[in-house]
């Protein structure tokens, strides 16, 4: 027990103590050498394998410690110099990463003034997606207007280049948006070409290929083709006419030989969407 308490008390000389011994020990042999200049025989012979060797260990020694203090230095200066560039590369990214959300806010922003001005016979206002159900997909979603900005329910929703969705709940400053790709959501449409009438049907699992399902086509005159665009139909009790909702990509005959179905792609991208525009009129008001 006294022995390893003999360990733990041990006193640790400061280096700067031992450098002061060292240079002292130097000075007197370096007096030492010069007075036994002043002789000659045994006395010079002693300084010879004495003081010459210790003064070289001292010099050796003394070279070590400063280069080893210089290394500290410039190791400190690299230090604070790393952090500083640490810092700076933080500030740079922030700020990067606020442009690039700026760029992509204007752009959204751009969007909405054109399809304002699209729409311009329509009254609107513009919205934020404040949140959305789990998935990848916008198929239902909250925006940051409620009943406090004029928002009813049926009111109808837009983004990118036309038709999300339909208000469905409103609170004083809240409302969720059911979009047509939800799997409750039909939607009454028509080709824009010919007014033929058709029904869009939401599928949330189509999605992952970019597409939506269309039903009950009744094109007669068999005129309607790929690349035709469907718009929302007049007959439609909820969503205002001529409303852009997609383009066909694919059609085809149904079994009953009566009717087509197929698929189109729509003009909105529901996997990414932060603002919206809200049409403040419902379309029994229109009427």
């Amino acid at each position: 027990m006294a022995r390893n308490r003999g360990r733990k008390n041990k006193i640790e000389i400061p280096s700067k103590y031992i450098l002061l011994t060292l240079a002292i020990i130097c000075i007197i042999m370096m007096i030492f050498s010069y007075t036994a200049d002043l002789f000659s025989g045994p006395l010079k012979s002693v300084s010879a394998y004495t003081v010459v060797p210790f003064q070289k260990g001292l010099e050796g020694a003394g070279s070590w410690l400063f280069n080893r203090s210089e290394d500290i230095k410039k190791l400190k200066e690299l230090t604070v110099e790393n952090e500083t560039l640490k810092s700076q590369i933080d500030e740079l990214t922030i700020k990067n990463n606020q442009l690039m959300q700026d760029k992509y806010e204007l752009s959204e922003l751009r969007q909405l003034f054109k399809l304002d001005e699209e729409y311009e016979d329509y009254n609107t206002v513009g919205a934020r997606v404040i949140g959305k159900d789990t998935g990848n997909w916008f198929s239902t979603f909250l925006i940051d207007k409620g009943s406090n900005d004029g928002i009813e329910v049926d009111m109808n929703v837009l983004a990118g280049s036309g038709l999300v969705g339909i208000i469905t709940e409103v609170g004083p400053n809240w409302a969720t948006v059911k979009s047509i790709i939800d799997d409750d959501s039909n939607v009454s449409g028509m080709i824009q070409s010919t007014s033929d009438i058709l029904i869009v049907e939401g599928e949330l699992d189509l999605m992952d290929k970019g597409i939506i399902r269309f039903t009950q086509l009744e094109d007669t005159k068999d005129v309607v083709k790929v690349g035709d665009q469907i718009v929302t139909s007049y007959i439609s009790n909820k969503y205002l006419p001529g409303i852009s909702v997609g383009y066909i990509t694919e059609i085809g005959l149904d079994s009953n030989n009566l009717t087509k179905s197929g698929y189109l792609t729509p003009v909105v991208d529901f996997k990414h969407l932060s603002t919206v525009l809200v049409i403040t009129e419902l379309k029994q008001q229109k009427d």
